[in-house]
Parts: C-alpha cells; structure tokens; sequence
C-alpha cells in the first residue's frame, strides 16, 4: 500500500517509520522541512515540505495511488480539511484525521470521517489503568447505539457457558482474556475466575446485560 502521512511531528514520523518497517511505501508532509529530521535513518519514502490540503502537494505525494492517508498534525482543523480532500476529492480508501476536541471527533465520526480524539483517547487509558475493576465503554459506532464494552466475570458465572450471558440479537459476548491471553467465545466456551469479557451489545442493552451478569444464578449451567 502507498499510504500519505500528513504531519510529521512525533506521531507522524513515529507512524511513517512503522508503516515502511511493514513494507509500505510512504510519504510525509510537514509545513517545516526540519520536521523531517525526526524520520528514522533510514527512510526511503518521500518528504515534502507543504501543506497537507493543498492540492499540489497532494498530488506530489502520490495521492492519485495512495491506498490510504493519515492526517496526524496538531491542527484540527488541518487535518479535518486534509481528510475531507483526500476522501471526497482523490477518494481516497481509507483515511483517519488526529482530533483534540472529543466534541469535533463525534461530529466528524457522523459524517464517516474515521478520526482519533486524542484527549478522549488519553483520558480513557488513564481511567481504565486507576480503576481496572470497572467498566468501559472500548468502541462505539459513529451513532452511538452498538458498543463493544469490557466487564469482568462475576465469580457467579465461574465454570458456565458465556453463551447465556449473550448470544442474542442484542447482546453477544465476543471474546475474552484469560490469564493474558485473548480467546474468541463459541457457544460452547466457559467462564473462568478472572475473565475479562468483550461483549458487543446495543446501548439499549446494556441494563439487560449487567442485570443477567449480577444474577447470582448466572442463568442455565
């Protein structure tokens, strides 16, 4: 794939070199050419000194073959502007734009604008490393209604089937991690001591799915 990186601050030049590590080929844009002495040593791709919603530039970076673009500078409203032009104008496949207001992030998730709210982001790894026993909401579609969420398995449920937990058309428990390890839920998996559940569910759901985790019958065995 020939992926574009707009931006080449920490994020961008540490991204760029990763995407090449993994055979792509790349090219960077930055509006400071010093920008690009935090590339690594080497790097084979392109560098350009430009802005990343200009056209030319654009067009100097190979957008017209660009399977994919990444706007990662510390702008907004750059990125924002760059991931609209790459998408609607080159129409570009796949395209991500870093974003500092959680506010925009939501807005532009609705408008099918793939983005990365970087305080949201933040802030959530922080709360689930102080308060590992809760819940949290890991990934939600652009409105909002399907989640993936994280819940611990009650002690109650220890030695059942996690297909009663959720194999519906409103909740499915999808994966777990036990002991470090990740494993995909078949209708025959059992819960053990400890599991950490990944469960996809509708946010109109969710009551029902911690009313059937705080059973202390924990359903059929």
């Amino acid at each position: 794939m020939h992926v574009i990186v707009v931006g080449c601050g920490r994020v961008g030049s540490e991204l760029a070199g990763n995407l090449e590590a993994d055979g792509h080929t790349v090219a960077v844009i930055d509006k400071d050419a010093r920008a690009f002495r935090r590339l690594p040593d080497p790097f084979r791709g392109r560098s350009i000194a430009g802005l990343g919603f200009d056209r030319d530039h654009l067009e100097t970076a190979g957008i017209r073959e660009a399977d994919a673009v990444a706007a990662v500078t510390s702008g907004d409203n750059s990125n924002i502007l760059t991931a609209r032009i790459a998408r609607e104008h080159f129409e570009v496949p796949n395209v991500v734009a870093r974003i500092y207001d959680p506010r925009r992030a939501v807005i532009y998730q609705r408008l099918g604008i793939a983005t990365v709210a970087t305080v949201t982001w933040t802030t959530d790894q922080i709360t689930r490393r102080l308060f590992p026993e809760q819940s949290h909401v890991e990934w939600a579609d652009p409105t909002g209604d399907l989640m993936l969420v994280e819940r611990i398995l009650p002690d109650a449920w220890a030695g059942r089937r996690l297909s009663d937990v959720g194999f519906s058309p409103r909740i499915r428990v999808v994966a777990l991690v036990r002991a470090g390890q990740p494993v995909l839920v078949d209708d025959d998996t059992v819960g053990h001591d400890g599991d950490t559940l990944h469960v996809m569910v509708h946010k109109d759901a969710a009551e029902e799915l911690d009313a059937t985790l705080a059973d202390a019958s924990g359903g059929p065995s």
